[in-house]
């Protein structure tokens, strides 16, 4: 069975959505929440295969969520749930690692199809796009004077983290040893001025918005 987390402001929505999936015969709900500082405190305890997340909601938002709960445990999926098509939105969603960003318009067969696929591995989000957001933290024009303080490796660490990606991760995408890249991310948030690795991801996300 796949678990899944709902995360919407609206009752009405939760219940359709969560009759939706569980009809599907291998999905089971086992949470949900209208409120980001409930689910971000539920999710990880939960330990759902994917949250389904409203980008917006009275007290934050999904993608917020999204980046917080990845920081706590990355295995689990992020799947952004959203009326509006909107660029920043989901520039930032890739960056909080999330593994998909859907239309509230969509079908329902293929939202079960979205939580199949997010589920078993795959990625719903455009390459194309992910390169675009990438590209913005390499060569955006307004880098601010703390990215200038980065090395190379520093840099691509710094992308990797706000991705969403656990040490463990970064060290088999980078060829390095899992201590070597816990000591890269320590230089990052020295010289970025930061205490947490959720903070790197925040800044980034603010950076990409400047460089937009």
């Amino acid at each position: 069975m796949i678990r899944v987390f709902l995360l919407d402001d609206h009752e009405v929505v939760r219940r359709g959505l969560a009759d939706l999936l569980t009809s599907s015969g291998d999905i089971e709900v086992v949470g949900e929440s209208g409120l980001a500082q409930e689910a971000t405190r539920r999710i990880p305890a939960l330990r759902p295969d994917v949250a389904i997340l409203d980008a917006r909601l009275p007290d934050g938002n999904g993608i917020d969520v999204c980046r917080d709960v990845r920081a706590v445990d990355s295995s689990i999926k992020g799947l952004i749930l959203t009326s509006y098509e909107d660029d920043e939105a989901l520039f930032a969603a890739i960056m909080a690692g999330a593994a998909g960003y859907v239309l509230k318009q969509i079908r329902g067969t293929d939202l079960v199809d979205a939580v199949r696929r997010v589920a078993a591995g795959q990625s719903l989000l455009d390459p194309a796009i992910t390169t675009r957001v990438l590209e913005r933290i390499r060569s955006g024009v307004e880098q601010p004077r703390e990215l200038k303080s980065l090395t190379e490796q520093e840099r691509r660490i710094l992308e990797y983290v706000a991705e969403g990606l656990t040490n463990r991760e970064i060290a088999g995408k980078m060829f390095l040893a899992e201590k070597t890249v816990k000591n890269y991310v320590s230089s990052v948030l020295a010289k970025l001025g930061l205490e947490r690795r959720t903070q790197a991801a925040v800044l980034a996300t603010r950076l990409l918005g400047k460089t937009h």
